[in-house]
């Protein structure tokens, strides 16, 4: 006699959903979340899980929105996170208020003084921001950076230390030939005032999915460490995007061994083809 099916509770039905949604490929959340509403056919299992999982997966891939009122775009990242649904973009000083399900930005507000640095901090993160958008325009034409101070923002002056974190995050999406691709790097300086060091920490992440005839998806992950000397803001900015970019570009010819692999069966898994040939 053949054993009675048990039904999934409610809340396995949601565990299992979020599991799905927080495992999509770069760019790809929203098809799943078509697929699962679909497939639960329970609208009060479907948004718990969804509201659950989408604030998780746009800050772990980092995913850029617009903000109205032609201010720009604004990473969502948990460097950025403020308080409910907002994160600050430095680069306006403003505040953006976010749609996690509908992965949109809904307002905008000023960012008030106690969310910014200090002018003295400010002054060395402008000028890291600055750098960074110069080298993520060459080498990442899809790509959008942000420049976080994470530690002492309140530091007024020389001899006392601070933390900043650079994050790049890149993505092509190409459904129409059945591939997508990302790049998400953090990078996190140490400002260490005493000794007069720049201290780096990098994480970078390649994501890639190919889904013609078949699915095969790429994680890679590297970390890797440096340091500079602690030099004026514009100094200091120019030396820790040239690591930056040692360090990516390196890890980058690094991979180049896999993806000539992969082109030997998927013609267009490329990640330098997914992040910068047009659609």
């Amino acid at each position: 006699m053949a054993e009675e099916e048990t039904e999934l509770s409610d809340k396995q039905k949601k565990e299992i959903a979020k599991w799905f949604l927080l495992n999509a490929p770069a760019g790809e959340i929203q098809y799943v979340a078509k697929d699962l509403k679909s497939v639960l056919n329970n609208d009060d299992v479907y948004d718990e899980a969804a509201s659950e999982a989408f604030p998780v997966y746009n800050k772990s891939h980092m995913i850029c929105l617009e903000m109205p009122g032609r201010f720009g775009d604004v990473l969502v990242t948990s460097y950025g996170e403020l308080q409910g649904n907002e994160y600050l973009d430095p680069k306006t000083a403003q505040v953006a208020i976010v749609d996690h399900v509908k992965q949109v930005c809904t307002e905008v507000r000023p960012a008030t003084d106690e969310e910014l640095p200090t002018p003295y901090v400010e002054e060395y993160r402008c000028a890291l921001e600055a750098e960074m958008l110069k080298y993520v325009s060459e080498a990442y034409p899809k790509g959008s950076c942000s420049v976080y101070c994470i530690n002492g923002k309140d530091v007024e002056g020389p001899g006392n230390d601070f933390e900043l974190v650079a994050v790049i995050s890149a993505a092509r999406l190409s459904p129409q030939n059945f591939c997508t691709g990302s790049w998400r790097s953090i990078w996190n300086i140490e400002c260490k005032d005493d000794i007069q060091v720049l201290e780096l920490k990098g994480k970078l992440q390649v994501g890639a999915h190919y889904f013609e005839e078949g699915n095969v998806q790429l994680d890679a992950k590297h970390e890797c460490r440096d340091s500079t000397m602690f030099q004026s803001p514009d100094d200091g900015a120019i030396a820790i995007a040239s690591l930056i970019r040692h360090h990516e570009t390196e890890y980058l010819a690094s991979l180049e061994v896999v993806f000539n692999a992969w082109l030997i069966s998927i013609p267009c898994a490329s990640y330098r083809y997914l992040l910068t040939v047009e659609a």
